[in-house]
């Protein structure tokens, strides 16, 4: 029998992306990255309400920005919580 404390199980987060007017709701595997969750937000967006762009994408959760490497059960990200995902737009050089 499985371990139902290890075992993969989905979560429903409530997600926005970038500057885009609507939050969605994205179904994400608790054994996800948060780098995964960035796309599988972006998915629904980009391109589509919210101009792509060619940086990596950032998580943020209660106002901390996540590890791309944790999974969504590792960061604490339970169901139903709120995570915003921006683009990593590096600051500009000054001379």
């Amino acid at each position: 029998m499985a371990d139902t404390a290890t075992a993969p199980y989905l979560v429903p987060l409530n997600a926005v992306f970038a500057d885009d007017f609507v939050q969605i709701l994205v179904m994400v595997n608790s054994t996800d990255t948060i780098r995964d969750v960035a796309a599988a937000v972006a998915h629904h967006v980009e391109g589509k309400r919210v101009r792509a762009l060619p940086y990596e994408k950032v998580v943020f959760h209660d106002g901390r920005r996540l590890d791309p490497a944790l999974t969504i059960a590792e960061a604490g990200v339970a169901p139903l919580d709120h995570v915003r995902v921006e683009y990593d737009i590096p600051p500009k050089a000054t001379a």
